[in-house]
């Protein structure tokens, strides 16, 4: 299929092209886009003015039913794009399961969940996410119940697929979040069982930020003619944020960097990165005992308190979170504006997962990394990779926040 490059016509993405199948069309309203009424309703309700550039030119091939590999980088609006896709489709009068998603963590399938029912406030939807670390019989209950939409995590909803809670056979679309993440080793064996419970004529959508050539390859196993929609690559640093470095000569500095710099941390909100679950309760711990307030998560704790935790930062009730990668795929929160890697990432792609955090929709934001001598090597391939620049820390970054 023949590529063509077509400029942009959204504020968000405005020096991105996007290389796009030639038979996609771009549709710069929701009013143009032959949408239920009372789902534009929704729409505007939740707060949307205008179609952002993945929604423009995905919504109407996934409508009609089409396979389609959709690249956005975080910020882009990408959950509402095939979350209004799927309203559309849906028959809320066939209590049913018609549409699937996957996601790689919990928090963003129950992030999907949400943002589902609040598109869909006026549609009768039920949408249910079905995750681990929660109570089983809760999901057995609601899916008996019926639900038209399901978003949950590969290995929670196979077990209920195995167990014949959740019903396959309407299923009409399944939708794959953050495929880059779940397609890497931990999640393709569980994604290729729910796939063979499905019905074959199953429409597939693909959604993720970066799109390795392994995951491409990966989707001619179950894609049919997909329409892609994609960004190029070198452009997928966010606009907009600035990125910096401070040369830490010992592990140990960091620490210290850290602490001088919290009272720029908290004109805002900021996530600190760390590469360990370990690492993440230590520094907890250790900011606290120099009583700095801080919260943490990350994935061996409880589903209730990480729930908890994310609920209190979304409101603004904390202000420093400390976390590990689990955070960086696609949990949105709006007010923040400063990132910090402690640890660098371990690979390129979660770089952009993780600074793509800050600065959302052209909202300015700054990321420091914390580096070593040897970890300049990493950080000059991040640089290169996307083509971007990373500069040392001024001395006056907090006017930059």
């Amino acid at each position: 299929m023949a590529a063509k490059r077509t400029g942009l016509l959204t504020e968000d993405l405005s020096h991105v092209e996007f290389e796009t199948s030639e038979d996609v069309e771009v549709l710069t309203t929701f009013d143009n886009m032959k949408l239920r009424e009372d789902l534009v309703r929704g729409i505007y309700s939740y707060g949307f003015e205008r179609p952002s550039a993945i929604q423009q030119r995905a919504i109407k091939p996934m409508i009609k039913g089409r396979d389609v590999i959709a690249q956005a980088q975080s910020g882009t609006g990408k959950t509402a794009t095939f979350s209004i896709a799927m309203l559309q489709s849906i028959d809320t009068q066939l209590r049913d399961t018609q549409v699937l998603c996957l996601s790689p963590t919990r928090e963003l399938a129950v992030q999907i969940q949400k943002v589902v029912l609040a598109l869909g406030d006026y549609l009768n939807v039920q949408c249910h996410a079905c995750i681990g670390g929660t109570n089983l019989g809760e999901d057995l209950r609601k899916l008996d119940f019926g639900q038209h939409i399901v978003s949950g995590t590969p290995g929670r909803v196979f077990d209920m697929i195995r167990r014949k809670a959740l019903r396959t056979r309407n299923i009409k679309t399944l939708v794959l979040d953050e495929a880059d993440e779940m397609l890497n080793k931990g999640f393709k064996e569980q994604i290729y069982d729910v796939y063979r419970f499905l019905p074959p004529a199953t429409q597939v959508i693909l959604i993720s930020a970066t799109l390795p050539h392994e995951i491409l390859e990966m989707t001619n196993k179950f894609m049919t003619d997909p329409i892609r929609i994609l960004v190029k690559r070198d452009e997928l640093t966010l606009e907009g944020i600035k990125q910096f470095f401070v040369a830490v000569e010992r592990e140990e500095w960091k620490f210290d960097t850290l602490c001088d710099l919290y009272d720029t941390l908290t004109i805002t909100q900021a996530v600190i990165f760390c590469s360990t679950k370990r690492k993440v309760d230590w520094l907890t711990e250790k900011m606290r005992e120099s009583n700095f307030t801080v919260s943490s998560m990350h994935g061996d704790m409880p589903q209730k308190e990480r729930d908890a935790i994310m609920k209190e930062f979304r409101a603004g009730q904390t202000r420093v979170l400390i976390t590990t990668d689990i955070w960086a795929r696609g949990i949105d929160v709006q007010q923040v504006s400063l990132v910090i890697n402690y640890d660098l990432p371990n690979n390129r792609e979660l770089y952009i997962h993780r600074i793509g955090r800050s600065g959302r929709f052209g909202r300015k934001g700054v990321a420091i990394n914390f580096v070593k001598s040897d970890d300049i090597r990493i950080l000059r391939d991040i640089e290169q990779y996307y083509s971007t620049q990373i500069d040392e820390m001024p001395m006056n970054v907090a006017d930059l926040i």
